[in-house]
């Protein structure tokens, strides 16, 4: 019975022990407030002080679900690609170049954020562009601020783009030019609602995922090399 308990403890509430930082941080301060609003409303007995005090309190829970970082120590093959994002894919085709197949990810506010190497390799430019802010969900949002990150093991490459949407107004690279990374290991954050594209040479790659389908970074085959 309490072995059961437990079990359920982690799985509902195990995320907590996950949080990165700067949630951690972020919610701390939010509950803050929601308990001095507490106070207001026993000090005054307004009624609206009560109910600023559930929103902010939400608004914490909210806060620190969203950058929750769950361990993911997948071993990828030799031959397979990582997915470098939780999501939903929007749509896998070429755009622009007939040779470049571009995996476009959307991620809702509900997704983990972090962002993961696609391939065991080197990580060649790390390319901040400045953008517009359409949501990141909306054919457009190729035109939004972004950061590309290039992932290449000799003649391969998998480059990965950090993409934000009409919330999310920051974008993170955890890594620099030079470093070598192994696929599936954190690479960088967008904040809320974003997007994630890959950019795979068309000849040389099967994407193993689906328009439509639900994938996870670090965890997920993206796709294989042929």
């Amino acid at each position: 019975m309490l072995q059961d308990l437990k079990r359920t403890y982690g799985e509902v509430f195990g995320w907590t022990m996950t949080v990165l930082p700067i949630g951690r941080k972020t919610a701390r301060t939010i509950f803050l407030l929601a308990i001095l609003s507490l106070a207001l409303y026993f000090y005054t007995k307004v009624c609206l002080a009560y109910w600023i005090f559930w929103l902010y309190s939400a608004i914490a829970v909210f806060v620190a679900f969203f950058f929750r970082d769950p361990v993911r120590n997948t071993v990828f093959a030799d031959d397979e690609i990582a997915c470098p994002a939780d999501g939903k894919v929007l749509s896998i085709k070429t755009e622009g170049d007939d040779n470049i197949l571009v995996v476009r990810i959307f991620l809702s506010v509900f997704n983990v954020h972090i962002q993961r190497a696609t391939i065991t390799g080197k990580v060649g430019e790390v390319k901040y562009t400045k953008g517009a802010f359409a949501f990141a969900n909306n054919p457009d949002a190729d035109k939004n601020e972004r950061n590309l990150i290039q992932f290449t093991k000799g003649e391969k490459f998998a480059h990965m783009e950090q993409i934000t949407g009409a919330i999310a107004r920051r974008i993170e690279a955890w890594v620099k030019p030079g470093d070598e990374v192994k696929a599936g290991q954190k690479v960088g954050v967008i904040y809320f609602g974003s997007q994630v594209a890959v950019y795979l040479p068309k000849n040389k790659v099967r994407v193993m995922v689906k328009e439509g389908q639900s994938v996870q970074g670090g965890l997920t085959v993206l796709g294989v090399w042929r």
